[in-house]
């Protein structure tokens, strides 16, 4: 009896992994909003490598991935690399995500920071299971990598992932937008 109810439990938790966003994946175009500004999507970065962090302020170990984020992001605007990062509060009320918005704005001014109020952006990653969770894009928007967690020994890991993202060629043009070459 206890073999069937651990092959049941194992086989759910198959089916239940195999629902989240995997590579190769098109995420969902919703990344949160921005404080004081608009709505921002996976469409709107087009082209560009986009890292998205889920994040908040109780996890000790996003707040340490949140300045290795900025530094990417800094050196990317500065080396004028197709990089964007997006840091999205995970389920925090609204007063904490403006006074932690304003705080790393300051302090932290290349991140994209967007608020995920119910989670329900983060869920398809895995968000609802663990945080911090991130996530690579490859420039025509499809999931590359995501990694769970957080600690100093994936860092050079993750900027070789990132570096050879940003090495891929452009992607091809969305269908109906035109853009300047």
């Amino acid at each position: 009896m206890r073999r069937i109810a651990a092959t049941l439990l194992g086989l759910m938790l198959c089916f239940a992994a195999s629902a989240e966003m995997q590579p190769g994946d098109t995420p969902p175009d919703a990344l949160g909003s921005a404080l004081g500004g608009p709505a921002v999507s996976v469409s709107s970065l087009h082209g560009k490598v986009v890292v998205i962090s889920f994040w908040a302020t109780w996890c000790g170990y996003c707040m340490k991935e949140m300045p290795v984020l900025a530094g990417l992001q800094t050196l990317a605007t500065q080396r004028g690399l197709p990089l964007q990062v997006v840091a999205i509060d995970s389920k925090e009320d609204h007063d904490t995500f403006v006074q932690s918005a304003r705080a790393l704005r300051k302090r932290l001014p290349g991140l994209l920071i967007t608020w995920d109020r119910t989670g329900a952006i983060g869920k398809p990653y895995g968000t609802d299971k663990s945080i911090p969770v991130m996530v690579m894009l490859h420039r025509d928007g499809t999931v590359a990598h995501i990694h769970v967690g957080y600690g100093e020994d994936m860092l050079d890991s993750l900027v070789g992932e990132i570096n050879d993202l940003l090495v891929e060629p452009q992607p091809i043009p969305v269908a109906g937008v035109t853009g300047s070459h």
